[in-house]
């Protein structure tokens, strides 16, 4: 996966908006105003995504690829490298996870006003 591919399959989900709040280097995926995703722009050796957390663990067991969150609360984020054995259908999956668990924990009223509903 490269960057412009992670960047398409993140703006693809309905809500997304992409923002730099951590500075230029940093690009930020967020539904209703909550991230999801983020990655460096510049070096796009790895990426954050959100994970539940009994699968978090269970990711970083089988995947070497797979860290806890770099500079993220450790329990809800995995660092994933792009460089590896990672297929892209699996990296897609792990980011629709992140964003299914993010949007799925606004209120029903604001994934409303998204026009999106629960998945």
């Amino acid at each position: 996966m490269n960057i412009e591919d992670f960047r398409d399959h993140c703006l693809s989900k309905p809500g997304v908006t992409e923002e730099t709040p951590f500075g230029d280097n940093t690009l930020v995926f967020k539904v209703g105003g909550k991230i999801f995703a983020l990655a460096d722009i510049i070096e796009f050796s790895s990426i954050n995504l959100k994970c539940d957390p009994v699968k978090a663990l269970e990711l970083r067991e089988n995947f070497e690829e797979v860290q806890p969150g770099y500079h993220m609360n450790k329990k809800h984020w995995n660092t994933v490298a792009i460089k590896g054995n990672l297929s892209n259908t699996i990296l897609q999956e792990w980011i629709d996870h992140s964003y299914t668990l993010v949007l799925n924990n606004l209120p029903r009223s604001q994934r409303l006003t998204l026009n999106v509903p629960s998945q």
